[in-house]
C-alpha cells in the first residue's frame, strides 16, 4: 500500500512539473527550465525505482509511459541552452503526453465500483496538475532572487494556473464524493460511516491540508503577487506546496484503501 502511494505521488508530481514547462516564459532563463526538467526527471526515475511489486497500479503500460516521459525530460535537460534548444517545446509536449497516458492508466488500474476509470483518471490528472503548478510556482517565485528584473506577471500567470488547478481538483473531489455516497467503499462501510469513524481522520486531514489550506494560501499568494511582493509570495508558496504535498499523499492513501479517488 505505502509503496503504491509513494509511486503515485512521485509520478504525478513529476508529470505535473512537466506540464508546466510549456507555461513559463523564456524570460525565466535556461537554468530555470533545466532545473525543473531535471527535477521532474528525478522524481519520475525515483517513482519507477520504488514502484510496487504488485503491478496493479504500476503495470506495464504505466511504466512504459513513465519511461517515455523520463527519456524526453532527460533529453530536454541535456540540450537546454545548447544548439538543439529549439527541441525543448516538442520534448516537453511529448513528456506531457506520455504523462497523461500514465495518469489514465493509473486511474483505470485503481478504479473500482466506488470510482470508475474515467472519474479516477480525472482525479489523478487534477492531482498531477495541482502538484506541478504549486511546485513550479514556488520555484519561479524563488527565481526572482536569481533574476530580479523578471516581470512579476510571469509569477502571476503561474499562480493563476495553480488556482485554476485547485478549483478543478475541488470540483473532481466533490463529484467523487457525490458518487461514492451511493456505493459501499472497499472497506465495506458507507462513505458516511467511513468519514465519521476513526479511520476518517485521514480523509479530514486530506481535505484540510490538500484543499482548504491551499485555497486560502493560493488566494494570499495571488494578492501578494499583485502588489509585486515576490519574496512574500514565495514564502507563502512554500507553505502552500507543503500542504498540497501532504494532502495529495493522503488522497492517494484514501483512494487505494477505500476506492474513493479523492
Amino acid at each position: 500500500m505505502l509503496s503504491s502511494v509513494l509511486y503515485l505521488f512521485l509520478a504525478h508530481l513529476g508529470i505535473g512539473i512537466a506540464f508546466t514547462l510549456l507555461l513559463v516564459s523564456k524570460e525565466a532563463g535556461v537554468k530555470f527550465f533545466r532545473f525543473n526538467a531535471g527535477l521532474a526527471a528525478a522524481l519520475i526515475a525515483t517513482a519507477l525505482a520504488f514502484r510496487p511489486d504488485s503491478g496493479v497500479v504500476a503495470n506495464r503500460t504505466s511504466v512504459l509511459a513513465l519511461t517515455a516521459a523520463l527519456v524526453c525530460l532527460t533529453i530536454y535537460w541535456i540540450i537546454a541552452g545548447r544548439v538543439w534548444a529549439w527541441l525543448r517545446p516538442p520534448l516537453a509536449a511529448a513528456a506531457s503526453a506520455a504523462g497523461v497516458a500514465a495518469i489514465v492508466t493509473h486511474g483505470v488500474a485503481a478504479s473500482s465500483a466506488v470510482t470508475g476509470g474515467a472519474l479516477a483518471s480525472a482525479s489523478a490528472f487534477t492531482s498531477a496538475a495541482l502538484l506541478g503548478g504549486a511546485c513550479t510556482a514556488m520555484v519561479l517565485g524563488h527565481w526572482y532572487l536569481v533574476i530580479p528584473s523578471m516581470e512579476v506577471q510571469h509569477l502571476q500567470r503561474i499562480v493563476g494556473f495553480h488556482i485554476l488547478t485547485l478549483v478543478a481538483r475541488v470540483a473532481v473531489v466533490s463529484v467523487v464524493l457525490t458518487v461514492a455516497a451511493g456505493e459501499p467503499l472497499l472497506t465495506g462501510r458507507s462513505l458516511r460511516g467511513y468519514v465519521t469513524s476513526l479511520d476518517g481522520i485521514f480523509f479530514w486531514q486530506r481535505v484540510l491540508f490538500g484543499l482548504a489550506g491551499p485555497a486560502v494560501l493560493s488566494y494570499l499568494t495571488w494578492e501578494t503577487a499583485k502588489i509585486r511582493s515576490t519574496q512574500s509570495a514565495t514564502g507563502i508558496l512554500y507553505v502552500d506546496f507543503f500542504t498540497i504535498v501532504v494532502g495529495e499523499v493522503l488522497a492517494n492513501y484514501v483512494w487505494l484503501s477505500t476506492g474513493a479517488a479523492v
